[in-house]
């Protein structure tokens, strides 16, 4: 399967549709090049190997990119089958059309309009769920993931009740986005996934925040993700790594980002690593099926504390979730360092729930911190 399309989110849906593909198929991005990143400049290549057994898949909120047009036929001339979501009237939708391939509407919400072409939603999270959920739906038919139309009822209704937790009515002290998005303030996030779904989520939250917060982030997963980042936690952005801040001048003068870690887990695939581990691959053994929830609730947000009790690389159980886990070891090396950790697990449920839900969280809590950056308050 490959998937080329412009600008974040369609980075993010070539990432989220790798996640759920599995080992069903090789999901492979075909990134633009250019000049600039204005959609006449935009142009994109099909690797040498691309055959008749191949999928292109096109997600574009904007349908003017020439560049999609060319690679459409180009798609056509070697076989390939295009399936496009994008406007309706867009020049993309025409040369779909003489290419044979197929375009998928794009998924709006009942108060939305279909954008006219040259309309984007830039990283905006709608944008995202607007191309990625016609693929959901197309893919299921063919198999390649598992997003049957009762499994897409249980990700609304999911994504209905994160709506309600993390909606701008409800205050920070209950609100995960809120207070996520408070934690992160004057930080450089350094976001550890832990399992499938938080992989891409994790990704794709390190991406928003550059685009629409203006915050540098850095994403990468458990447990590379501790050699990787972890002399950042003891170089110039750990905690109290300048003694002379305590002199600073807190009008004049801005104060410096400090690492923070955001501990990103799939609760599933994570008690389904425990329950192999154990020869139990059900979770039906002595514990039973299910788990509490991370250090900051289910969906929450923890402080600077950990779990009590001990924990490290040697004890690879964690002790609030009873499976196999980096994140022992993960807090360990944070705290050790005097790191602050922010942690969000999702509730019970599918991949494709939880994927769902650490998204719309982290899409929250980006669009907070834009906000607040531009001297607005959520409140």
């Amino acid at each position: 399967v490959l998937v080329a399309g412009p600008g974040t989110a369609a980075a993010g849906v070539a990432d989220l549709v790798g996640a759920l593909a599995g080992a069903a198929a090789p999901v492979i991005r075909l990134a633009p090049t250019g000049v600039a990143p204005a959609a006449g400049a935009l142009r994109w290549s099909l690797p040498g190997w691309a055959g008749s057994v191949d999928l292109l898949l096109i997600p574009t909120a904007d349908g003017s990119e020439p560049g999609l047009a060319l690679l459409a036929e180009q798609a056509y001339r070697r076989g390939i089958t295009v399936v496009a979501v994008a406007p309706k009237s867009s020049p993309l939708a025409e040369a779909v059309g003489r290419s044979h391939g197929l375009l998928v509407p794009m998924a709006m919400a009942p108060h939305e309009t279909v954008p006219e072409y040259g309309e984007t939603l830039a990283a905006s999270p709608g944008a995202l769920w607007a191309l990625f959920t016609p693929l959901l739906a197309l893919l299921d038919r063919v198999g390649l993931v598992d997003a049957p139309p009762e499994a897409l009822e249980q990700v609304a209704d999911r994504l209905d009740r994160t709506a309600e937790r993390c909606g701008p009515a409800i205050a920070t002290y209950g609100n995960p986005a809120k207070t996520l998005a408070a934690e992160l303030a004057d930080s450089l996030p350094l976001i550890w996934t832990e399992g499938e779904s938080a992989g891409p989520a994790g990704r794709r939250f390190a991406a928003v925040l550059a685009e629409l917060a203006g915050l540098p982030a850095l994403a990468a997963e458990l447990p590379e993700a501790m050699p990787a980042h972890g002399v950042l936690l003891a170089g110039d952005y750990a905690a109290g790594a300048d003694p002379d801040d305590f002199f600073r001048d807190r009008v004049d003068e801005p104060q410096a980002l400090r690492a923070r870690v955001v501990l990103l887990r799939d609760r599933a695939t994570n008690r389904g690593r425990a329950n192999e581990a154990v020869g139990d691959p059900d979770g039906t053994g002595p514990t039973g099926p299910g788990g509490s929830g991370g250090s900051g609730g289910p969906g929450g947000s923890g402080g600077p504390g950990g779990p009590t009790g001990p924990i490290g690389p040697e004890s690879p159980v964690d002790p609030e979730t009873g499976a196999l886990s980096a994140a022992p070891a993960a807090r360990e090396l944070a705290l050790g360092h005097g790191t602050a950790i922010s942690e969000l697990e999702p509730e019970e449920g599918t991949a494709l729930e939880a994927l769902a839900e650490l998204l719309a969280v982290t899409d929250f809590a980006a669009v907070y911190l834009s906000l607040a950056s531009a001297g607005l308050s959520p409140r």
